[in-house]
């Protein structure tokens, strides 16, 4: 997704501005919350125009509880639909955020986003590209540089965890987890399984088997990963992925044989 034209100090504000005017709209809702509850109850109080000698009872007949619902449902849907809203604005900061490249941002938009959105799996997918991402550019500007690199990596697995367990058909999670696995935690293991289940869903994917072949290959695994490598020389179209392949085929026949 493009910015256009509009700078993203711009289109901040603007969500800004949205989101500071959701908050003064519920900081109201809320200071009003008993005043609301104290009133649905008192309906419960009267019947037929009596009153009812248990105060601040909710209302006791199917009558009064639907005319306690009709009163305050308008309210109701229309915080609902500024939450949904508000998530709405939180993502597409992120988006933006990560458009430019802000990362670090784009978390902390992202973390709003799933506190209105929790199961989406496209928002923590995003998180985990963006907590990997950071984790990579940590490496010399902190005395904490390990910490902050173990918590971005592990923030990263979790949220592409927390994809999977929501989608578990969604195959950038697993390609996330399976790069991260082989070429940044050292567990190519776990990253097998992740691969090859994107491999049964879309066989041709060239990428896929690239990280799969490395998956093997640093588990000794040299015939599996020579196996691989010959499906992608004979599948794509791409001259240099075909050359990176032919390479990567022979390293890994020169262990086996050498």
């Amino acid at each position: 997704m493009k910015l256009g034209k509009a700078p993203i100090a711009v289109i901040a504000v603007v969500i800004l501005a949205g989101l500071a005017a959701y908050g003064v709209s519920m900081h109201q809702r809320f200071s009003r919350r008993n005043s609301l509850a104290e009133r649905i109850f008192s309906m419960g109080n009267t019947q037929g125009g009596a009153s009812v000698s248990t105060r601040g009872a909710p209302p006791e007949t199917i009558e009064g509880l639907r005319n306690a619902i009709a009163a305050y449902e308008k309210q109701i849907e229309q915080y609902v639909a500024l939450a949904a809203r508000t998530g709405s604005y939180w993502k597409i900061l992120a988006v933006r955020l990560q458009d430019r490249g802000l990362h670090g941002e784009a978390l902390e938009a992202l973390e709003n986003a799933i506190y209105y959105n929790p199961e989406d799996p496209t928002l923590h997918y995003s998180a985990g590209i963006s907590a990997g991402i950071m984790a990579k550019s940590l490496y010399a500007f902190s005395e904490n540089e390990n910490y902050n690199r173990e918590h971005y990596f592990d923030a990263a697995e979790k949220a592409f965890l927390r994809a999977i367990e929501l989608d578990d058909r969604y195959l950038r999670p697993r390609y996330g987890l399976g790069v991260l696995y082989t070429f940044e935690l050292d567990r190519p293991g776990e990253a097998i399984p992740h691969l090859e289940k994107c491999l049964e869903i879309s066989r041709n994917d060239v990428d896929t088997m690239f990280v799969l072949a490395r998956s093997f290959y640093m588990l000794n695994n040299y015939q599996a990963a020579v196996d691989i490598y010959d499906r992608i020389i004979t599948l794509t179209r791409d001259e240099k992925k075909r050359i990176d392949a032919q390479n990567n085929r022979q390293m890994a026949l020169g262990h086996m044989y050498g």
